[in-house]
Order: C-alpha cells, then structure tokens, then sequence
C-alpha cells in the first residue's frame, strides 16, 4: 500500500513540494553560514517525495542545545509558513474520502517542518 500511495503522492503534488524544498535547501546551503539549515531542509525535501510508510524518530543529534536553537531560528523564520502550507493542504484533502490518507500525511509532515534538526522520517 505505501508503494502505491507513495506513487500517487508523487503524481499529485508530492514530486513538486519536495523539488521546492530540495531548491530552498540549495538557495540557503550558497551562504557558508546556511549549510547547517540547508542540508536538513534537502533532507526534508527528500522525505517528503515519499512519506507513506515512514514515521518521525529523533536521531542522536535531537537533545543538544544547537539543534534546538536552530529549531527555534527555524520556526520562526520558514517552518511555521512550511506547516501552514502542510495544514492548509491537509484540511483541503480532508474534504474527500480518497484524499484522507494524503491529508494525514501532511499532518505528519508539519511537525518535520516546524523543527527539523534532530528528527528523521524513516
């Protein structure tokens, strides 16, 4: 099943989020100083290409107090636009029967995109 939703996905909507995240990734990884924020965003942007049959596990970077001030620097500056995206997507598919699977999925993206250092979707 997560095969197929995840071509469906992809099909619909799925392949352009993540190429937008993979860009936004690359466009803050130009500075020096934007790498540290820009190669979680790439990753985040790979993840959300194909996110049915994957969940949200810290990795072994998530207690440090780096990781959570980028967090914070994070959401205020691109994460809470990035999960009102993901709510906003969510709630539309939600109208439908067929689009409640890809709605909790966007569900699952936000809270990725709110804080993403620290936490992998595998």
């Amino acid at each position: 099943m997560s095969f197929f939703g995840n071509i469906i996905w992809m099909i619909f909507g799925g392949f352009l989020a993540g190429i937008g995240y993979l860009l936004g990734g690359l466009l803050i990884c130009l500075t020096i100083v934007g790498i540290p924020l820009g190669v979680p965003v790439m990753k985040l942007g790979l993840a959300t290409m194909s996110p049915f049959g994957r969940e949200i596990v810290p990795n072994e970077n998530a207690g440090r107090p780096s990781m959570v001030v980028l967090n914070i620097l994070w959401a205020i500056f691109f994460g809470w636009e990035i999960a009102l995206t993901h709510l906003a997507h969510g709630l539309l598919l939600y109208i439908t029967i067929i689009g409640i699977p890809f709605a909790n999925q966007h569900f699952k993206l936000i809270p990725l995109a709110i804080a993403p250092f620290g936490r992998d979707l595998r």
